[in-house]
């Protein structure tokens, strides 16, 4: 356990969100600029032979960033402990309640990648509950299918990603792979580009554009110049 204080709830307080006896399971869609955790009743899900829409959902907590490519490891997983933490806590339920956790979790982009997150989560919940990890496309192409894996998603928020998955298993993504190495089409890339066609109509290199005015505006900046050292602090900041 990272972060015993987040667990506080727990002492001495009864279950009341597991109302069938059955347990609760935690699925948690993590991103870079914010992670929601859902706190569910499992009873409800193995009783239908479909899943039910919509889901039955005892609580809901949101967090920040929990890439952690982006803010550290020990950042992100406080993040994660944290949103789980607080959805036990609102529906009434703990740990050992528990039977499963899906976490969804941008900036996981390999075997290595999920094994780093079960190790850590391993040691968070008791030795029964089944854990899963994916990256969080797979959470989104699942929420649109109602649990099935066969078709194609494509993510622009923050980052940028395109998941898919055939009918026999076989899967394939295209982007995902961060700021540095291009994330074009996301939040991220949309907001570079338009920085460099502001420095570029600054230093004659490109056309003049509507954006300077409102880019500095925005920022509180009077010159493209300024955006040099306010960028550099933001990323250091970050």
């Amino acid at each position: 356990m990272r972060n015993g204080d987040v667990w506080a709830f727990e002492d001495g307080g009864e279950i009341r969100g597991d109302v069938n006896g059955s347990g609760v399971v935690l699925g948690v869609d993590g991103g870079a600029t914010s992670t929601v955790c859902v706190c569910m009743p499992l009873l409800s899900l193995l009783s239908a032979h479909k899943l039910p829409d919509p889901l039955p959902v005892l609580a809901r907590a949101v967090s920040g960033c929990s890439n952690h490519n982006s803010v550290g490891e020990s950042a992100a997983w406080n993040t994660l402990e944290q949103v789980m933490a607080e959805a036990l806590s609102k529906s009434g339920s703990n740990r050992s309640a528990v039977r499963a956790v899906c976490l969804g979790v941008s900036g996981v982009n390999s075997s290595t990648d999920q094994e780093r997150i079960l190790k850590w989560i391993r040691d968070m919940f008791p030795s029964h509950v089944k854990l899963y990890v994916h990256n969080d496309a797979v959470a989104a192409l699942a929420s649109g299918t109602m649990g099935k894996l066969h078709g194609c998603v494509l993510i622009a928020g923050t980052g940028c990603i395109a998941y898919g998955f055939a009918e026999d298993g076989r899967e394939a993504r295209a982007a995902g792979a961060g700021p540095v190495l291009g994330d074009w089409g996301s939040g991220y890339g949309i907001a570079a580009q338009a920085l460099t066609a502001v420095i570029r109509a600054h230093d004659g290199r490109g056309i003049q554009t509507m954006l300077t005015n409102s880019i500095l505006k925005a920022l509180g900046l009077s010159s493209p110049d300024e955006l040099i050292g306010y960028l550099s602090l933001e990323i250091i900041v970050f």
